[in-house]
């Protein structure tokens, strides 16, 4: 048995540890229901955009949902872990963080090198809902979201519409428009419509917006991820006193 002074030094450390852990785990819980929150909000307010990158929808919002909801579950177990004191769910809860913390990395390396294929996608996807546009599927709706709320028409222009199927028939579409409701002869001509229809392309609205976003994002996404790793050395910490405590005391 070690000595009773040994024993009343290392208690200090391990509460100390213990209320740093707690404060974690209840930020790290809090990160979690801000994931599930901006899957949600993607879910109900983005799932036109996605539209247009996928013909079946994505899994984007599902994944942030579910990623959430398991943050916010190991979060409030570090918690238990940590009042408890038991050094095998502290080590399990730095598993869980070792894990986290290793997805976010991969997840934010790959969105990094691969931003030039996900930008010809986004531009390939929006060529081909424009040519397909009907004005009544999922996709045409999409696009008609687009160019409402970003201003633009059509690709890089609005005579992109001029080789499509939609424009010889019905013109430029309406969602176009910079007033409410522009006539039909307007529409049909590109010479009239060029005073009442938006003329900057929505593609490079859409990229230039995530270019210059890029650097914040990159940022936020390091900075969560290395976050992780003060809560895999505060559990391993824990942990290690709290098994040493325990030896000491036989």
């Amino acid at each position: 048995m070690s000595p009773p002074s040994r024993r009343l030094q290392t208690k200090p450390v391990i509460t100390c540890l213990k209320t740093f852990l707690i404060s974690y785990s209840l930020i790290f819980w809090f990160t979690g229901v801000i994931l599930l929150a901006v899957g949600v909000w993607g879910k109900v307010s983005l799932e036109a955009y996605f539209t247009l990158i996928s013909e079946e929808g994505t899994n984007a919002p599902y994944v942030l949902i579910g990623t959430g909801a398991i943050i916010v579950i190991f979060g409030l177990f570090g918690c238990f872990a940590t009042c408890r004191g038991s050094p095998w769910m502290l080590k399990l809860y730095a598993m869980f963080l070792t894990l986290v913390f290793l997805a976010e990395l991969v997840a934010g390396v790959s969105g990094f090198i691969f931003r030039h294929e996900i930008k010809a996608k986004i531009g390939v996807a929006y060529n081909s809902a424009v040519t397909s546009y009907n004005g009544t599927d999922k996709k045409s709706t999409a696009v008609d979201d687009l160019q409402r709320k970003l201003h633009c028409c059509g690709k890089q222009n609005f005579t992109d519409w001029k080789n499509t199927s939609y424009f010889k028939e019905n013109g430029i579409p309406v969602s176009c428009c910079k007033i409410d409701k522009c006539s039909p002869e307007t529409l049909k001509d590109l010479d009239k419509a060029q005073t009442e229809v938006y003329t900057t392309g929505c593609f490079s609205l859409v990229t230039n917006m995530l270019e210059a976003n890029l650097g914040v994002i990159a940022g936020v996404s390091f900075g969560i991820a290395f976050f992780q790793l003060i809560g895999i050395f505060l559990a391993c910490c824990l942990s290690r006193y709290i098994t040493n405590n325990q030896y000491e005391m036989v």
